[in-house]
């Protein structure tokens, strides 16, 4: 009798399926419903593989003494779903004291969309849940989402980015908003990298949400002015604050669209920018000033300690100083809000960390086909991320010095 298990032999038809889009170069129109189709059965059969060895109590071909009976092969049978009749080898056993009753067929019935959402949270999740990636892996180890066929599985994270793109933003009263851009190799395009713009934001009630996400080709001013007005057409209102990175392009694109709300320069590329330009040795206790500019109490404050700081290297480390002086006013601009607030929006990194997930998520795929599976991907990862985002506790009394420091910017009412 074979020792190949059914769960096995499905595998080896998905190596074929894949093999077969090694040799032809490109994956065949009806890929996504061949694999979508495997993967389902494969993680069905597994499933109720599952059943039987917890019956048996123990794993194929391993020996017990107190055995509470036998495999005895398969049975074939087929599971109705949403996706048609998907054939399976039912597992059968002999010598125990009761039946193989499979808990998963009588309660599966049409449910398989939560497996076929399984196996498109596999790709989304870089396939980092063992249990997931056991499951949608080759028998020589390789991982299947990694295959060029892999835009066609995952349809339907498009139409989810499609419908977030075109989502209205008239509800969100955003507090601060954070901009920022990460750069995606093409493969479609060389070796061409192109910038994805990403925005989030703090809102009036203390959420954070990820507002808007989309190609930028680079971070050009026309870039992030598409973006933006994107953005204001769909109804998002001025923001309070709107944080930002160094790029002539990003801020010009902030200043055109809201001159009133106050922008803020991003500390970790000011403070990064900074220790480049002082001696390694003294770097420490230099940049020590400086966040205690950074960690002011107070505007007034802060611009006090920087003129002192300024003062006191410019002759120096004029290099340095001039990093420091670069866009200051916007540097301090978060010393104007509620302490709570300040640490999270006086730099980028929440959208930075954002980046990080994404990039360890889509390490499997070195280089994108094109703009379309990047951007999927991208939000699919994001969109995840972002609902794990502490809220925000604003105390009465910070709404309403909030709502206050609105007023005097002249911004219209939330």
């Amino acid at each position: 009798m074979s020792r190949v298990t059914a769960t096995e032999r499905v595998r080896k038809e998905l190596d074929a399926l894949l093999k077969g889009i090694e040799m032809e170069g490109e994956a065949p129109e009806n890929f996504a419903t061949e694999f979508l189709h495997l993967a389902v059965r494969k993680l069905i059969q597994q499933l109720l593989e599952a059943e039987r060895t917890d019956l048996l109590g123990r794993d194929p071909w391993q020996r017990k003494s107190d055995s509470r009976g036998y495999r005895n092969g398969y049975e074939q049978g087929k599971l109705k779903t949403a996706e048609g009749e998907i054939p399976i080898a039912v597992p059968q056993v002999r010598g125990t004291d009761k039946p193989l009753h499979s808990q998963l067929r009588e309660q599966l019935g049409d449910r398989t969309e939560t497996l076929k959402q399984l196996a498109v949270e596999s790709y989304v999740r870089g396939l980092s849940t063992r249990d997931v990636e056991d499951t949608l892996r080759t028998a020589t180890g390789d991982l299947l989402l990694s295959r060029s066929g892999v835009s066609e599985v995952t349809e339907e994270l498009w139409a989810d980015y499609q419908e977030f793109q075109q989502r209205s933003l008239a509800e969100f009263e955003v507090v601060s908003l954070v901009l920022d851009g990460i750069w995606q190799a093409m493969r479609a395009k060389g070796k061409k990298r192109e910038a994805v713009l990403c925005a989030w934001g703090i809102l009036r009630d203390g959420r954070k949400v990820l507002l808007h996400l989309a190609l930028g080709n680079k971070e050009s001013e026309e870039a992030w002015l598409a973006m933006i007005r994107s953005m204001v057409e769909r109804g998002l209102r001025p923001p309070l604050t709107v944080t930002t990175d160094g790029s002539r392009g990003l801020t010009n694109a902030v200043e055109q669209i809201w001159p009133k709300s106050l922008r803020i320069r991003c500390w970790v590329h000011k403070m990064r920018n900074i220790k480049d330009k002082l001696p390694a040795e003294l770097a420490k206790d230099i940049l020590a000033e400086i966040y205690a500019i950074r960690d002011a109490g107070t505007y007034e404050q802060g611009q006090q300690l920087a003129q002192m700081v300024i003062a006191k290297y410019k002759e120096v480390y004029p290099s340095a100083v001039a990093c420091l002086k670069d866009d200051l006013d916007a540097s301090l601009s978060h010393l104007k809000l509620p302490s709570r607030i300040r640490p999270l929006v006086r730099s980028s990194n929440g959208l930075e960390r954002m980046f990080e997930e994404e990039r360890r998520r889509s390490k499997i795929i070195p280089r994108f086909f094109g703009e379309k599976p990047c951007l999927k991907l991208m939000f699919a990862v994001l969109d995840r991320v972002s609902d794990k985002w502490t809220r925000v506790h604003f105390t009465s009394a910070e709404v309403e010095q909030l709502v206050a420091l609105r007023a005097a910017l002249g911004l219209v009412a939330w």
